[in-house]
């Protein structure tokens, strides 16, 4: 069993939006009535980057019919920690709300950029957002003290599951500094305020690889893990890049790494170099998974399904 893949599904290329003028990174799918909808950040002309969505098929992925044209969210206000920049990263529809969780970035000094994790709420099914604060809710802390990022989220019995990534420092490679990032594990009661007690879950197999990008579901008792792995040297469509792994675990904390079992490999195209950010929907009995190629995203997000 594995990914029978589709393909690059929605291509950069073929848009013709004012404002996304490069990527469609971090696809995070959303079930709804009659459709899947993704969510994707893309980048302006001067690279700042904004989350926008795309509607299809929920029987038939590869059949897109919506595409919105307007990003969800502007810039922050000067000074806030989303000021430079959001990036999407998970989407959990709420009753008739949609939370939106999304990666807020500003330009730094001695590293290339600080970002922690915001909210936005929509009251019309996934429309139109607006931020639940100009803060963070998220951030780094006395334990983490550089960044949390990139939460997954899974609501079972009243308790809201996070997966994220938390940086565990810089390096240098070549004199440029490069982040270093695990996976963590915190826990909410409404999706809000969260409690976090360094709860690490994928460890990294050498010390310059990171792991990023959760993609939790649960299926016979068993929670069941997609993420992405990288190098520190060459991981820009080299030798580095990010791959899909795999892990399961009987508890939300307690994961057992078998990347081999990921059911994923590169392609010939778009995802030849690189296979980024996956995030799983499931439409009754079958299960979705989409991700990014090459350039983390730079030519758009495919789709596979699982067989």
């Amino acid at each position: 069993m594995g990914w029978r893949k589709f393909g690059l599904i929605f291509s950069i290329r073929k848009q013709k939006i004012g404002w996304l003028k490069s990527h469609a990174m971090l696809p995070s799918p959303v079930l709804l009535e009659d459709r899947i909808r993704v969510y994707f950040t893309g980048r302006d002309s001067k690279g700042h980057s904004r989350m926008g969505f795309v509607d299809m098929d929920s029987e038939d992925p590869e059949r897109i019919f919506h595409v919105h044209d307007r990003p969800l969210l502007e810039l922050g206000k000067i000074g806030t920690f989303d000021d430079s920049g959001t990036l999407g990263t998970w989407a959990v529809l709420d009753g008739e709300r949609v939370f939106l969780y999304y990666n807020g970035y500003n330009r730094r000094v001695t590293v290339p950029w600080s970002n922690a994790i915001g909210l936005a709420v929509s009251s019309d099914r996934g429309v139109s957002f607006e931020r639940m604060y100009e803060g963070p809710i998220v951030d780094r802390n006395a334990k983490e003290p550089y960044f949390a990022i990139s939460p997954c989220i899974l609501r079972e019995n009243g308790v809201w599951h996070m997966w994220y990534t938390s940086g565990t420092g810089w390096i240098l490679v070549n004199e440029v500094p490069e982040p270093l990032y695990v996976i963590k594990y915190g826990h909410s009661t409404d999706g809000i305020v969260w409690k976090r007690e360094d709860l690490t879950c994928i460890y990294p197999l050498t010390p310059q690889e990171a792991n990023a990008r959760a993609a939790v579901i649960k299926e016979e008792g068993r929670y069941k893990m997609w993420f992405c792995y990288r190098g520190s040297l060459d991981f820009r469509d080299g030798g580095g890049s990010y791959r899909i792994g795999y892990a399961e675990a009987d508890t939300p904390t307690e994961w057992v790494r078998c990347d081999e079992r990921s059911g994923i490999a590169p392609g010939d195209g778009w995802d030849s170099k690189m296979q980024a950010y996956p995030a799983i929907v499931r439409v009754r009995e079958r299960k979705y998974l989409f991700y990014n190629g090459n350039g983390f995203g730079a030519e758009g997000f495919g789709c596979a399904v699982w067989e």
